[in-house]
C-alpha cells in the first residue's frame, strides 16, 4: 500500500545528517531504514543497506528517485532444488 498523497514521502532525518557529514568520502553510507523514499540529494552516493543479515552496497542513480531503499535489495534467498 502506498503512502497518501497529502503527506510527504518519508525519509529519516539521520540520512541526511550522514550525507552531509560524508560528502566528501568514498566511504558508504550504513541504512538501517528500509522504508526510506530516495531522494534526487542522493544520487551519486553508495549507501550499504541492511536486508536483515548483512549490508549489501548500492549505488543510487537517477532512475531510483522515488523509490525506497528497501526496493534495492532482496531479504530473501532463492531456493535451489537438488536433482534426485
Amino acid at each position: 500500500m502506498t503512502r497518501s498523497s497529502w503527506k510527504n514521502p518519508f525519509s529519516k532525518s539521520q540520512i541526511f545528517k550522514s550525507i552531509y557529514l560524508n560528502s566528501n568520502s568514498e566511504k558508504p553510507i550504513k541504512i538501517w531504514s528500509r522504508s526510506s523514499v530516495i531522494f534526487p540529494l542522493f544520487v551519486g552516493k553508495i549507501f550499504s543497506i541492511y536486508n536483515g543479515k548483512k549490508f549489501v552496497n548500492v549505488q543510487i542513480s537517477e532512475e531510483m528517485i522515488g523509490f525506497k531503499l528497501g526496493e534495492l535489495v532482496s531479504t530473501r534467498k532463492k531456493t535451489i532444488h537438488k536433482k534426485k
